[in-house]
């Protein structure tokens, strides 16, 4: 995996004159065995603000002792198919290795963790930061040993493991799982479904990408095959798993066809299995 020099990224923004122009920013280095911080966000239209996102990532994490970190915005080249399906097929194990990963809530104003519903802020996202509305940051909140909320100036609101009995309220997932006491395979096909089946992407293949990590499974990237992505999913989650609960799907409308759901939404009524 390519990693941030968070030093060498931080000496470029303070004094661009007297930095060595031959340090290099990105460096290939294997997630075993590297203490590095990572950072979970919501992708902006702003260019500034992503930058901005990578300056105060990487100051977090010279302030926590790291000094390498992973943004995807930077360290992966989407230019090339074959390293976007090695980032993507590897995500869940770069974030379930690193030590700390940072959550970035950008739509939270507040200098603490929101406790309740308000769908008047928060109204694209039923009520709740948007973060916890799309699909990559489900394997990014679960995935992680230690996960720290930080809100729209960088302020650290409350991390995973004080804020576990209101994370499974927003999310769904036990508070078991989110504190490491049990992991996602432990737990039926149909329940990890249903914590995917409120959320969303920007591509509709990456609502199977996005999965794959918790279920263990890995398959070639074809952006473009659209709902079939999904199909292909459960077909390899059956072929490396003798549970039943995958066909436990129920639509919200009628459809049929096929004993494979058409998205994970079709799971909706399958958290408590």
């Amino acid at each position: 995996m390519k990693l941030l020099d968070v030093r060498a990224v931080l000496d470029r923004e303070t004094d661009v004159q007297q930095t060595n122009p031959e340090r290099e920013v990105l460096k290939e280095l294997g997630d075993k065995g590297t203490c590095y911080a990572i950072l979970s966000h919501r992708w902006g239209a702003e260019r500034r603000d992503g930058y901005q996102k990578i300056i105060k990532s990487c100051e977090q994490a010279a302030k926590d002792g790291y000094e390498w970190l992973w943004i995807d915005t930077c360290c992966i080249d989407k230019r090339s198919s074959s390293e976007l399906s090695e980032a993507i097929n590897s995500m869940y194990q770069w974030y379930q290795n690193a030590q700390v990963c940072y959550a970035y809530l950008n739509d939270v104003d507040e200098l603490a963790f929101p406790d309740k519903r308000d769908v008047n802020k928060f109204d694209k996202s039923n009520g709740w930061p948007e973060w916890f509305a799309r699909g990559w940051t489900l394997q990014e909140l679960i995935a992680p040993k230690e996960v720290v909320f930080f809100n729209k100036g960088w302020v650290s609101i409350g991390n995973k493991g004080d804020l576990a009995n209101g994370l499974e309220d927003i999310t769904g997932i036990p508070g078991e799982v989110l504190s490491g006491d049990l992991a996602p395979k432990d737990l039926c096909v149909a329940q990890i479904m249903s914590w995917a089946a409120e959320r969303e992407t920007t591509r509709v293949e990456d609502r199977a990408y996005s999965l794959m990590g918790l279920f263990g499974v890995n398959m070639p990237m074809l952006y473009g095959e659209g709902k079939k992505a999904f199909r292909r999913l459960q077909l390899e989650i059956i072929r490396t798993s003798n549970d039943h609960s995958i066909f436990a799907w129920n639509p919200r409308s009628p459809r049929r066809g096929s004993v494979l759901a058409d998205d994970p939404s079709d799971f909706w009524e399958c958290g408590n299995m």
